[in-house]
């Protein structure tokens, strides 16, 4: 029956145990895309095309991303410490 886990939670199977991620290669690739777009914005805006906005944009994707990095550190430091 599909709808005997909705009606009896007893007969639903167990939840599997979240895969942890290294998210640092995530984070890593994102912010060096936003990188390599803020070079290229440079490089068009001193070709003269008007770039500032899309130039704003990538600097936040580069700072966000920054973080994010920071973020993990921290989070990876605690689930090392949390572990022991």
């Amino acid at each position: 029956m599909k709808f005997a886990p909705i009606i009896d939670p007893a007969q639903r199977k167990p939840a599997p145990k979240p895969v942890r991620v290294d998210l640092r290669i995530v984070f890593s690739l994102g912010t060096g895309l936003w990188a390599i777009a803020l070079i290229g914005c440079i490089v068009l805006d001193t070709m003269g095309f008007a770039m500032t906005q899309a130039c704003i944009v990538c600097i936040s994707g580069v700072i966000i991303g920054l973080l994010l990095l920071v973020w993990e550190h921290f989070d990876r430091w605690d689930y090392r410490r949390l572990g022991q």
